[in-house]
């Protein structure tokens, strides 16, 4: 684990980060070592105190308090964007899917050695990175704020471009709901029916209500009764 300066500018760095990195995760709760599944993995970005259990959650103490969920992988600490990034900007710093869900590492992995190829290395730790990022975890980026006086984890207020933006991802996410078509409206024999759940029958009309019927004026001539000729 990167030793935490005292440096970086507090006014830049919530008061909760740096107790939350150095805080040991996934040990017995001491309150609730008895109960099953009383492993701490959670914590409190408003109490700023040792690592959560579930049962410590059911606290009434905790119930408008902002905490957040601590995961493993490989054996290092992660949390996922969703939650982190609701609270702190996290630009910089490279993200992995794990388990289909991006996380960023609390701490960062030491990498002296590196593969043939390599052109990008997180600035604190030496650990391999995309070209496009600059650290490999929350505290690598933490140890950078000491170099450089331009990083910040404060979150930047939203531009009316950044909202217009947002609303037109959000729309374009969001499935939009079929019609319910009437016959006349089907295409190429199909229609939706909101009625079956969206699925679509077929029309039973067989031609088209533009289509003409066809209609035929030939006529066939009825033969007469045969007659033997006379003798």
């Amino acid at each position: 684990m990167i030793e935490l300066g005292s440096s970086c500018r507090e006014e830049l760095v919530p008061p909760w980060l740096k107790p939350m990195l150095r805080t040991s995760f996934f040990v017995p709760c001491d309150v609730h070592a008895d109960a099953n599944k009383s492993e701490c993995n959670m914590y409190c970005l408003d109490c700023i105190g040792p690592a959560l259990c579930s049962y410590c959650l059911r606290d009434q103490y905790h119930k408008n308090h902002r905490v957040v969920q601590i995961r493993r992988s490989s054996y290092h600490n992660v949390i996922r964007v969703s939650e982190v990034s609701k609270f702190i900007d996290i630009s910089g710093i490279q993200t992995y899917v794990i388990n289909s869900a991006k996380i960023v590492f609390l701490n960062g992995r030491p990498q002296p050695r590196h593969g043939k190829g390599v052109t990008n290395t997180c600035e604190i730790c030496c650990r391999s990175l995309l070209d496009n990022f600059r650290f490999c975890s929350l505290g690598c980026k933490l140890g950078g704020m000491q170099r450089d006086p331009g990083l910040t984890f404060a979150l930047r207020p939203k531009t009316s471009r950044d909202w217009l933006h947002g609303s037109e991802s959000d729309e374009s996410s969001t499935p939009r709901k079929f019609r319910k078509m009437s016959p006349a409206m089907a295409i190429d024999g199909w229609r939706w029916s909101d009625d079956e759940g969206g699925r679509s029958t077929t029309t039973t009309t067989s031609n088209s209500p533009a289509t003409s019927p066809v209609i035929s004026y030939r006529t066939s001539r009825r033969k007469g009764i045969p007659r033997r000729a006379p003798f």
